[in-house]
């Protein structure tokens, strides 16, 4: 009969036993699962645009998106995120993106790479630039770190002014700056126009 209190006992003990690390690793589910969801969240508040409205194929003269650009004076918060990893460039109001861009940012090496960070818009920006030294021009550069030296700008040029075919093809596909954010033609006239001194840039 103390046998069989005893084999009771210790079923019940490895009843309980059970169900204490089952609820155990089911909450570090939970809580992993809570975790990454707001990291998540932090990064694009899940407010994403359609994938159908970006233009396909890639075309470095136009808009990166088939719909009209937004009319910035409707938003009062708007601050910038450069993926590097997707090769993308998102205008952002508050938590919401309201546009994407393709991008090609620095080629991924000691030189060249784009430096992630947080920064915001310089005073400095033009219609046009040459560079001897990179050997490479653009059209509507806006800077943002170091005062001319890291841009916004199109898809870049010879000294003759004609596009260079090999860094059109890596737009929105591969990083192959010399360090700047290239952009359509399109793309960055809109940013040269329409992005103030100060707005905040994230790169990542």
């Amino acid at each position: 009969m103390k046998k069989f209190f005893l084999y009771v006992f210790l079923l019940i003990i490895f009843i309980a036993s059970f169900f204490t690390i089952a609820q155990n690793m089911l909450f570090k589910k939970n809580v992993k699962r809570g975790q990454k969801f707001n990291l998540v969240k932090h990064r694009s508040n899940l407010s994403k645009p359609k994938s159908s409205t970006m233009r396909i194929p890639i075309n470095w003269k136009k808009s990166s998106e088939n719909l009209p650009y937004p009319m910035i004076k409707k938003y009062h918060k708007i601050w910038i995120y450069v993926s590097i990893r997707k090769q993308r460039m998102y205008i952002i109001n508050k938590n919401k993106i309201i546009y994407t861009m393709y991008i090609s940012t620095g080629i991924q090496d000691r030189t060249h790479a784009t430096p992630r960070g947080v920064y915001h818009v310089q005073s400095e920006r033009g219609k046009y630039f040459y560079s001897p030294s990179e050997k490479e021009g653009a059209y509507y550069w806006v800077s943002w770190l170091d005062h001319g030296k890291y841009l916004f700008h199109s898809v870049p040029t010879n000294k003759n002014k004609t596009f260079v075919k090999k860094t059109i093809k890596d737009l929105g596909v591969r990083p192959s700056s010399h360090g700047c954010v290239h952009l359509s033609l399109s793309d960055s006239k809109w940013i040269y126009q329409n992005i103030k001194y100060g707005t905040k840039v994230v790169i990542k």
